[in-house]
């Protein structure tokens, strides 16, 4: 079979209101560029052919810029790339008998600023949303916002202000629910989680989503990467992540109730209803998924270079000082 490399080079010009070296957003602060290596290695082991979808790559942002990135595989030829109904990029073949080794490895620049710089955002009433923004007010799969319509309201009902309202979202969901590490499972709604009091990155979102629509603020899953850009390394292998973003004020807004604190440097990769649009790879058949590294760190453009060995030792984030290539 053979080997398929797709390797994409990219220098894009950043929109006007994104400029990484000289722009100051509405509370006067300097937005400055940082460079972050994002990628994963899968590796597959299949007794037959067996079709899949995988969304790794990240989306075309404003807030990020990919400057480089490469996709490798072996497949048939006919693999195709396109973008789903919700803009994420998607790859469709056929993995082979055998072994399959994905490697995805990206350079994006990304703004030194933190998630909602300047927060203050309103609530949308519900008859100025549009039709396809609506959809998500209402249940999904995992996030059966429908089982929490009186918890939601009486414990959130009250609050007028809409950042104000998700902020004590995020707050009750990073007090209430535990995290526990590989204690995800793919069966789990929101109110399951809740009744079971811990969960992964991705209950998190799934009860805070649930939750902001239960009081008929439209909020959506969200996969990507998270550097420790301005934080300690916590130790733990790196993984990719799952939060949410809600819709305040006609715009889309990140939130994260798993660590609940503005972070850095986020790549996003897909977003949808929640985990079943999220989902990095989607496979038919008896295909096992036998290794599994993702890697999400800052770096210094001019020391590393895309495709080069994965080297912790060059990293620049997982400190609580913010460092400048």
């Amino acid at each position: 079979m053979p080997i398929m490399v797709k390797t994409l080079l990219r220098a894009k010009r950043l929109p006007m209101g994104h400029m990484a070296s000289a722009t100051l957003n509405g509370l006067g602060h300097q937005a400055r560029s940082l460079t972050v290596r994002v990628g994963c290695r899968l590796v597959y082991e299949t007794m037959q052919r067996a079709p899949i979808l995988l969304v790794v790559r990240p989306r075309p942002e404003n807030q990020q810029i990919v400057l480089q990135e490469s996709l490798t595989f072996r497949g048939d030829e006919g693999a195709e790339e396109s973008q789903d109904a919700l803009g994420n990029i998607t790859h469709r073949w056929v993995l082979p008998p055998g072994q399959t080794v994905v490697i995805h490895d990206a350079l994006v620049q990304v703004s030194s600023l933190p998630d909602n710089v300047n927060p203050k955002r309103y609530y949308v009433p519900i008859e100025d949303i549009s039709t396809a923004i609506l959809r998500y007010t209402l249940p999904s799969r995992y996030c059966d916002s429908d089982k929490m319509l009186s918890f939601s309201a009486g414990q959130f009902g009250c609050i007028i202000d809409g950042v104000d309202r998700v902020v004590a979202i995020c707050n009750w969901v990073h007090t209430n629910i535990r995290y526990v590490t590989c204690s995800g499972r793919p069966d789990l709604s929101a109110s399951e989680v809740m009744a079971r009091g811990y969960g992964v990155c991705r209950d998190f979102a799934h009860v805070a989503i649930a939750l902001c629509r239960a009081v008929n603020i439209p909020a959506r899953y969200v996969t990507g990467h998270l550097p420790d850009i301005g934080c300690f390394d916590p130790g733990t292998p790196m993984d990719f992540h799952a939060y949410f973003e809600v819709y305040l004020e006609h715009e889309w807004r990140v939130f994260d109730a798993r660590f609940n604190t503005p972070r850095i440097g986020r790549v996003k990769i897909a977003h949808g209803l929640d985990a079943v649009d999220g989902s990095f790879s989607t496979t038919y058949g008896g295909a096992l998924l036998t290794q599994f590294a993702v890697w999400a760190y800052q770096i210094n453009p001019t020391v590393v270079s895309l495709g080069d060995p994965i080297d912790l030792s060059k990293r620049l984030d997982g400190t609580p000082q913010i460092r400048f290539a």
